[in-house]
């Protein structure tokens, strides 16, 4: 078993609950653990036999390309995508950070922690 990790992926996107962050949009941070058997890919130093995390990047922009209102629904949604995917997931874990959240105050970040 081992882990990949794709860490502190940065979008601009138009997510929110306020109509003003949809059209104004903010920096998003993406952090991606997939955990899966990685035997195979260690003995053949094959591309073909990994799971490839330039394509599970793809996935997470096109996820992030698409307005939602909550954190929460794309977390899932980026979750739900990589399990179809990919073969041979045992466990997902993401993190989405919305950096300067509109909440009144002085905030670096707020984040939603999903894992299936």
């Amino acid at each position: 078993m081992g882990k990949i990790q794709l860490e502190a992926m940065e979008f601009y996107a138009f997510h929110g609950h306020y109509t003003e962050e949809q059209i104004v949009g903010n920096k998003f941070l993406v952090d991606l653990t997939i955990e899966t058997d990685m035997t195979m890919p260690a003995d053949t130093d094959d591309l073909a036999d990994a799971l490839n995390y330039q394509s599970v990047y793809k996935l997470v922009k096109q996820e992030m390309g698409k307005k939602s209102r909550l954190l929460e629904n794309i977390a899932r949604r980026i979750i739900d995508v990589v399990y179809a995917e990919f073969s041979g997931i045992h466990k997902i874990t993401i993190t989405i950070r919305k950096m300067n959240p509109p909440i009144g105050g002085k905030m670096k970040s707020v984040a939603v922690t999903l894992t299936r």
